[in-house]
């Protein structure tokens, strides 16, 4: 099987082409390119012009927003098969996020003109768009009610239980660096600290240098949801 067939098959995981029989599949991906990053490579910057759909379909990447001071926010973390930059391929604007590749990665690209020749083909992509586009909308709403109306102990708690799988797995501090943590939650590093060493004077986490192990998911998801006692606990986390 040559290579476009084989990318043709892993465009079928993708769950708005799975639709589409392999010939069709092949035809797409012919309109596209298969690109290679390696950890830690910058995939498009922010402000850049249009550069293009992306369908991740192995690896990890980071899409990120930087704030005016040059703070930056992790908005999403991506991981395979999924699309994204999906707005700036539908109105051919500028990128309105960073994409970081934080492992090695396989991505399959398309330009914008070539979008747009795949939705005159095929008008069932721009409708499966419109899913993506909404869930990315929900995530987005969610990190905003967060960094809102949630302190950063209470921010610190939901991610931990989170990465945790509520309380399931240990935390490795290698893939989750206090910086990383801060930038899903648009915190700072001290913020992180002092929440993480609260929470460990309480009895609520574990933790080294090497990992943390959340013991009390409860109080945890507590703190997180900020009901009216949870509100009181996270006042002494502020004092």
């Amino acid at each position: 099987m040559d290579e476009l067939h084989q990318m043709a098959e892993r465009l079928h995981h993708v769950k708005h082409f799975q639709h589409f029989n392999l010939s069709d599949l092949t035809a797409i991906v012919s309109l596209g390119q298969m690109r290679h990053f390696r950890a830690g490579e910058v995939i498009f910057q922010e402000g850049e012009p249009c550069s293009g759909m992306h369908v991740l379909l192995h690896g990890q990447v980071h899409l990120r927003k930087m704030g005016p001071l040059g703070q930056t926010n992790i908005l999403a973390i991506i991981k395979p098969v999924i699309m994204f930059n999906e707005v700036a391929v539908l109105d051919g604007g500028m990128n309105p996020l960073s994409a970081e590749s934080v492992e090695d990665c396989l991505i399959w690209q398309v330009s914008y003109e070539s979008f747009q020749v795949l939705l005159e083909r095929y008008p069932s992509i721009g409708t499966s768009l419109l899913k993506v586009l909404a869930q990315r909308n929900r995530q987005i709403l969610e990190h905003y009610e967060d960094i809102s109306f949630r302190s950063v102990p209470a921010r610190v708690a939901k991610l931990l239980l989170d990465l945790s799988e509520n309380g399931t797995k240990r935390i490795e501090r290698s893939r989750h660096p206090i910086d990383k943590m801060a930038a899903q939650i648009g915190s700072v590093r001290e913020a992180i600290s002092r929440s993480l060493h609260a929470f460990k004077s309480r009895g609520f986490i574990m933790s080294n240098r090497n990992e943390i192990t959340v013991i009390d998911p409860q109080s945890l998801a507590k703190l997180g949801q900020m009901d009216e006692s949870a509100i009181q606990m996270d006042e002494s986390f502020l004092k």
